[in-house]
């Protein structure tokens, strides 16, 4: 499975800003969808967004409340969640995904909600009132 590393987690006030950014170490990253989801403290798993493989397909999950704009510059490897207008309640561990299966829709991603497979920590958002 391909390596991701996540970038740009940190605190904000509510109404802030933050832009998260997620680099796969495998050239074949342009071939998959790719996802955000979260989880915050004493919650299920979240689907935020997903995008298509090609970038020209964006699916949002109901907690983003068109605040969030995810994209991916596949010449970089690089898929990013903007977040604005944060609200305390989007305070959570945040994770990408890359799909498991090629060029699928970035709404195929929701599978991954149920996903036993070990994560790692995510990169955390807090976003306090």
């Amino acid at each position: 499975q391909v390596q991701l590393v996540l970038s740009g987690g940190g605190s904000v006030q509510a109404g802030g800003s933050l832009t998260l950014s997620c680099v796969a170490s495998d050239d074949t990253f342009s071939n998959y969808a790719m996802a955000w989801f979260r989880q915050g403290p004493g919650k299920e798993r979240e689907f935020v967004a997903g995008i298509s493989w090609s970038g020209t397909a964006t699916y949002y999950g109901s907690v983003t409340l068109g605040r969030f704009i995810v994209s991916r510059d596949n010449a970089r490897n690089t898929v990013s969640l903007q977040m604005n207008d944060l609200k305390p309640e989007d305070t959570a561990n945040y994770y990408c995904q890359s799909d498991r299966e090629m060029f699928r829709s970035p709404s195929d991603m929701l599978q991954l909600i149920d996903d036993k497979e070990d994560w790692g920590k995510g990169t955390l958002v807090t976003v306090s009132s």
